[in-house]
């Protein structure tokens, strides 16, 4: 037992470090001119970008040992632009660490002709049980207690042998961006599996946000994956974005009690629960333990919005949302300009979550219905926590892209967008019903944009070039008078970006 605790000391010395492993590479790189295309899908490391970009604008760049690996998608049609970023991982170079933080920016002109960019971020897990004081059963508050989720990648053979170990090595494979319906629906994915999160107690009391040193516990899942669909409809002038959410089941989880600085490690699985030498302790298997301590699993979110020129409101029956606690499950959270609806996020179309009791059909094919529950939060508890500076550091960066979409829009967005302290508000959904096993989700978000989408021919081919840029292509099977008139105008054809296979990092 001795040994075992010593082990478990340097475990949670190398976590504190940073650990040391070999990151996952990108594979492409990313330049101004990308954003003159319909369409793209890369891997890239996106820090190389931005310090590229500092160099040139006299800013101060991310440190030169940063990378932070993205998987980045991007889409630029009918005068609606839309750039994902999921992360990968992100090291400085003494390691590196696996935050599913997934966040997509929106620019656009509404029909009123209002000047638009929006953002929506998942920064974490957050798994909760309410305490006898909670202000909002099932959803998780300030009373309750409330586990942060982080997923780090290290082999712990070195440290545990031939013992049952976590397995702190994840996988993220990509779907690539797939346009269909004449360009009007695209579709992308990651999907992160072996996840391996380990737990810290966090507190969101906007006056102290903090979080305890001492982990107390490591959960492996068999997924974490986000699916997107974009469906872009110039009849009605909406650009709708459905984010699939799964959970996968929790296969391991081990649990500790700390000692001072050393952990008593208890492990618990789908057979039962044992010590770290794999000594069997109990029957009690990981979902029956979820289940008696009642824990329960959410998402954590959070939403902004420019307009040139205005200022935007974001409401819930016409309630401001802003740092209060609303239930919107049921509904709707509005945001508008200048009286004019230019974003929503719709909650009470798929209220429902689908659960897959594992211990009831091993084979996940069957689910059952549950409702879940969306509440909005206050900002600075988690803004200000130190637990999320790694978010911090990596979502600064990601409006440089701006620079190169809507300069003027850059100037207002580069200090408050995917900025949490100025989050138009945080939105927590919560699942209750879980006990480990794997969740399914699907809201919906809607941009009311201006898409001038035409069918066919020469008119199609201009408005491309006016939301696109000019862009390098060939353009066969052309009559010479066409030729001719695109010639004088001085018209180049979009370039179709190619599809690629699935990219797998690990």
């Amino acid at each position: 037992m001795k040994k075992e605790k010593m082990y478990g000391a340097l475990l949670f010395l190398l976590f504190t470090l940073a650990l040391l492993i070999t990151p996952s590479s990108a594979v492409d790189t990313l330049s101004p001119n990308d954003f003159k295309l319909q369409s793209f899908s890369k891997t890239v490391d996106f820090f190389d970008f931005t310090r590229a970009y500092a160099a040139s604008h006299d800013m101060t760049p991310p440190p030169a040992n940063w990378h932070a690996n993205l998987y980045l998608a991007y889409v630029n049609v009918g005068g609606f632009q839309l750039f994902f970023s999921g992360l990968i991982n992100i090291t400085a170079e003494q390691g590196a660490l696996t935050i599913p933080v997934q966040s997509f920016l929106e620019h656009y002109k509404t029909p009123n002709g209002k000047d638009v960019l929006t953002s929506s971020s998942f920064i974490m897990l957050l798994a909760f049980n309410d305490t006898a004081s909670s202000r909002y059963p099932d959803s998780p508050d300030i009373h309750d207690n409330l586990y942060a989720s982080f997923s780090l990648g290290l082999d712990l053979t070195s440290i545990y042998g031939n013992s049952t170990k976590p397995a702190l090595s994840s996988k993220t494979t990509i779907t690539p961006l797939t346009p269909s319906d004449g360009n009007l629906t695209w579709e992308w994915g990651m999907r992160y599996t072996n996840l391996t999160a380990v737990w810290w107690r966090i507190f969101i009391n906007p006056l102290n946000p903090r979080f305890e040193v001492l982990p107390v516990a490591i959960a492996t899942y068999e997924e974490l994956t986000f699916t997107y669909k974009l469906t872009l409809n110039p009849d009605d002038n909406t650009a709708r974005l459905t984010a699939n959410y799964v959970i996968g089941r929790m296969t391991n989880l081990w649990l500790f009690r700390w000692m001072l600085v050393v952990p008593i490690v208890t492990h618990y699985n789908s057979t039962g629960t044992y010590q770290l030498n794999g000594t069997k302790i109990s029957d009690e298997t990981i979902y029956q333990y979820l289940e008696r301590q009642h824990i329960k699993m959410s998402i954590v979110l959070f939403q902004n919005s420019l307009v040139l020129d205005y200022t935007t409101e974001s409401t819930f029956n016409n309630k401001d949302v802003t740092d209060a606690e609303e239930d919107v499950s049921n509904g709707a959270i509005s945001t508008e300009a200048g009286n004019e609806k230019i974003f929503e996020a719709n909650f009470a179309t798929k209220k429902k979550y689908y659960l897959y009791n594992y211990t009831a059909d091993d084979t996940e094919t069957t689910s059952a219905e549950y409702d879940a529950v969306t509440r909005t939060a206050p900002r600075l508890g988690y803004a200000r926590n130190p637990l999320f500076s790694m978010h911090v550091a990596l979502l600064k960066y990601v409006p440089l892209i701006v620079a190169y979409i809507d300069p003027p829009l850059y100037q207002k967005a580069k200090d408050h967008m995917l900025n949490m302290t100025y989050a138009d508000y945080f939105y927590l959904i919560s699942y209750p019903k879980y006990s480990g096993f794997k969740v399914k989700h699907d809201p919906t978000y809607t941009a009311y944009a201006e898409i001038t989408l035409p069918t066919s021919g020469l008119p199609n081919l201009l408005r491309l070039i006016v939301f696109g840029g000019i862009i390098t292509a060939v353009v066969v099977g052309v009559v010479l008078g066409t030729v001719f008139v695109l010639k004088r105008r001085g018209s180049k054809t979009q370039s179709v970006q190619p599809l690629t296979p699935p990219i797998t990092t690990t």
